[in-house]
């Protein structure tokens, strides 16, 4: 199975073609995370969004840009956000330059979305002993994007609508089996889903145990983001100390997002854990102390992602 996410990566480098005037990073964390927070307030998941939408419902993916090449990170949840409150089907969006390269025009009236690019300048600093030395310094930018629905003259198939996934309620999906197996994680079946980091493995209750078998998969897709995060893999930690603290739910967050965006790279839908309602309370007290965490989770997330992918190997 091919890397949607990670293929022609080389590409999703560039620097925006089209880009607005330049604002504050300050400003860019603040607005993205104040929108997910009032989500979150009224008790919506910006990520999940898209499932509970009518007209997206069963064809979920990653947005596009123009060329095929999905966004990642926090512009997934950017541009999942406004497609399911705007009732935008295609997933295509692109600048007002690239829809004018393809002598297409924005349609009267329409307004863009802003997305944000991210990327590093090398700064020459003298340190304390009178040494020059380079740093690498990140920056975000904002550019906007319209979505293939508010553009007038693109070929047909940036206005297709997507074919429902159809996966078997009940059984087992050999596509998604073999995806899993693939990672050589260990999975164990036990009386409820967790990842042991102690022993490092996956419990997970038996498949019969679940309604559907996406709810099964959304629910280990959830335990494998965490497994990623292991020493001997991205190593990645995030301050818990204890069960509950804020370090465990920057840890659900990641494995949060990791599960949505695995779920619409491979056709199923994330269904939700049944003590997500806690974890919204958690959430919220994380992104009020941390203006800047949805964008480094959505990046952890990501990470996670490509990696798991990268375990599928060339013939992926």
């Amino acid at each position: 199975m091919t890397n949607p996410i990670t293929q022609n990566a080389h590409l999703t480098k560039q620097h925006p073609t089209s880009s607005s005037p330049v604002s504050s990073q300050q400003d860019i964390y603040a607005r993205v995370t104040a929108k997910i927070l009032d989500d979150l307030e009224q008790g919506n998941l910006s990520w999940r969004k898209p499932w509970n939408s009518a007209h997206l419902a069963g064809q979920v993916m990653r947005p596009l840009r123009w060329n095929d090449i999905p966004y990642t990170g926090i512009n997934t949840l950017l541009l999942w956000n406004v497609a399911s409150e705007r009732g935008f089907t295609s997933p295509y969006w692109m600048t007002f330059k690239q829809a004018n390269q393809m002598k297409a025009n924005i349609c009267k009236g329409e307004k863009g979305t802003q997305i944000v690019f991210a990327d590093t300048f090398t700064k020459a600093e003298e340190d304390a002993n009178g040494d020059i030395k380079s740093n690498r310094i990140p920056f975000l930018k904002c550019y906007t994007v319209f979505n293939a629905a508010q553009i007038d003259g693109l070929s047909d198939g940036f206005y297709k609508t997507l074919e429902p996934v159809v996966i078997n309620q009940q059984t087992r999906n050999p596509k998604l089996e073999q995806f899993f197996a693939q990672t050589k994680a260990e999975i164990y079946i036990a009386s409820k889903a967790y990842y042991a980091q102690s022993t490092d493995s996956i419990q997970m209750p038996p498949f019969e145990s679940f309604e559907t078998a996406v709810r099964y998969y959304g629910v280990l897709a959830h335990e494998l983001t965490h497994w990623t995060k292991h020493p001997k893999r991205l190593d990645r930690d995030l301050g818990r100390k204890t069960y509950g603290d804020e370090g465990y739910a920057k840890e659900e967050l990641v494995a949060e997002l990791g599960a949505c965006f695995l779920a619409a790279d491979l056709g199923f839908e994330p269904v939700p854990e049944s003590h997500h309602a806690a974890y919204v309370q958690s959430w919220l007290q994380v992104l009020k102390n941390d203006k800047r965490f949805i964008f480094s989770a959505a990046s952890q997330a990501q990470k996670a992602v490509d990696y798991i992918y990268h375990l599928q190997g060339p013939s992926g």
